[in-house]
């Protein structure tokens, strides 16, 4: 937190008299605030919702106060706030009472104006909607993740306390890779919890500390880890999409280099297109390619309960997502997040897609965004211009050359040993599924084993195949009309195709 001691240092000795620590993490954010104090020479007073305490004169007070009769407690006697800091803990519980408004106030007027002297109130909570009324008072401060260096030494030296024996080189930097993001208590967690088996750190602690960083994440309630599972081979189709995928993963792995030559860091892709066609599969096998943690952002996730609540939700993902760079980031179905703006969508979205809208067009870290949509005519135009993504593709029906990987694919991860016999009527099955997605292509085949086992028969044959696809409604079947009007809008748009 090297960046954020600095700013604070430098904000408490600009006499600034609110500042506003939006964090989560607030053991880490407290020792830092501590080692401020001790370096300007100021006492530390603390309110939470328990007690207030002053740990310069040690004074504590043990029964409950409320926020507003302890700030009146303060405001008693200038002399108590004299060359101090008084931190406030979950202030955004309160900052929409207007007794709670009206004393930070008078409190910060009153050391602008130099009524007391070397006075800085922290407010330390995640951020939410700032009163008008403090806005001029008010500096917010955002502590930054661990850099990759800052990680690097929590591990050597919780090895160090531990008299442990160091990693590899390429075992250390794959561990600094994974715990990117996470505040420090976390990585201090997880280290303890690596080590606390066999005393080491050993690449057979990489899958739970993966795991630990898995659920961390999705304890944030706005980001999730995907674990990666397919790669390009397993897309039957989609050769342009795949082919300008693997030029983007050339870039992504050479990017010094590449940057030297004059080349930007990729920004990302907007996949659009027919359900069930592959579009979410991409985003996994992307992640494969590129060789990165793969995030999912679920924009449903974002909308708050609490006023600000929502925006403060989507500042803290794009800040958990860039301290993870390099990685790509899959926001799925983008429609339904960002349908009705300028058109009588609600303010809270409209402030969310004005954050995430510069943030892809200002965007210079190493976090590639693949973006997938179903009804591309619901999203904002500002969203479809040059700048927001790379490029954007859309994803058709698979032709026959298609279906039959499609079919070939899903037979052989799960019958390979009947792909061969299979083989010989492949072009009568790629015949009888005209107008199937991928996903009905999948759904036949896994109908098709499951009817063969039942029936006991040592081996898949076309036959259960041929069965299952009578049993199936494709996708052309139930969404004809809205499958023309989609391929239609993405042709007008001259959106580039996936498929040769």
């Amino acid at each position: 937190m090297s960046k954020f001691k600095e700013k604070l240092e430098q904000y408490m000795d600009a006499g600034l008299p609110l500042i506003y620590v939006d964090t989560l993490d607030y053991g880490a954010v407290m020792k830092t605030i501590q080692v401020s104090a001790d370096r300007a020479r100021r006492g530390l007073i603390i309110w939470d919702q328990r007690r207030m305490r002053d740990l310069q004169d040690n004074i504590n007070v043990e029964e409950k106060e409320s926020i507003d009769s302890a700030i009146d407690t303060l405001l008693t006697d200038h002399s108590n706030l004299k060359n101090k800091l008084v931190v406030i803990e979950d202030v955004h519980f309160f900052l929409n009472k207007p007794e709670v408004i009206s004393r930070l106030r008078e409190i910060a007027n009153d050391i602008n104006e130099g009524k007391i002297e070397d006075c800085t109130i922290i407010l330390l909570a995640p951020l939410g909607d700032i009163p008008k009324e403090l806005e001029n008072y008010m500096t917010i401060l955002v502590p930054e993740y661990p850099t990759e260096q800052e990680i690097k030494d929590m591990i050597l030296d919780k090895i160090e306390e531990n008299d442990a024996r160091p990693p590899e080189k390429v075992l250390l930097d794959r561990m600094i890779m994974i715990l990117k993001g996470l505040s420090e208590t976390a990585i201090d967690t997880i280290l303890s919890l690596a080590l606390a088996d066999d005393g080491s750190l050993d690449a057979s602690d990489l899958p739970m500390i993966m795991e630990q960083k898995q659920q961390m994440v999705k304890k944030s309630g706005i980001l999730e880890m995907v674990n990666v599972k397919n790669s390009m081979d397993d897309i039957g189709g989609l050769e342009i999409l795949k082919d300008w995928l693997m030029r983007k993963a050339e870039i992504f792995g050479n990017y010094t280099t590449a940057k030297e030559f004059g080349v930007e860091a990729p920004k990302g892709v907007l996949i659009a297109g027919m359900p069930g066609c592959g579009k979410s599969l991409t985003a996994e096998a992307a992640a494969n390619a590129f060789h990165v943690p793969l995030l999912r952002m679920d924009m449903g996730r974002l909308m708050g309960k609490y006023v600000g609540e929502s925006e403060s939700n989507m500042r803290r993902a794009i800040q958990l997502t860039e301290a993870s760079e390099p990685c790509v980031l899959w926001i799925d179905e983008l429609e339904k997040a960002f349908a009705g703006i300028g058109g009588g969508g609600s303010e809270v979205t409209t402030r969310l897609f004005g954050t995430f809208l510069t943030w892809m067009q200002e965007k210079k870290s190493m976090v590639f965004v693949i973006a997938t949509a179903n009804k591309i005519q619901q999203l904002p135009p500002e969203l479809l211009r040059k700048g927001r993504f790379d490029e954007i593709f859309y994803v058709e029906l698979p032709n026959k050359t298609e279906r039959k990987k499609i079919f070939e694919i899903h037979i052989k991860k799960r019958r390979p040993q009947d792909l061969q016999a299979i083989s010989k009527d492949m072009n009568e099955l790629v015949e009888k599924t005209e107008g199937y997605c991928g996903a009905d292509i999948e759904g036949v085949v896994r109908e098709a084993i499951e009817t063969a086992f039942v029936k006991k028969e040592d081996t898949l044959s076309s036959s259960d195949i041929k069965e299952a696809i009578k049993n199936t409604n494709s996708l052309s079947d139930i969404m004809g009309d809205d499958l023309d009007k989609m391929k239609k809008s993405y042709e007008e748009r001259k959106f580039k195709k996936a498929s040769r």
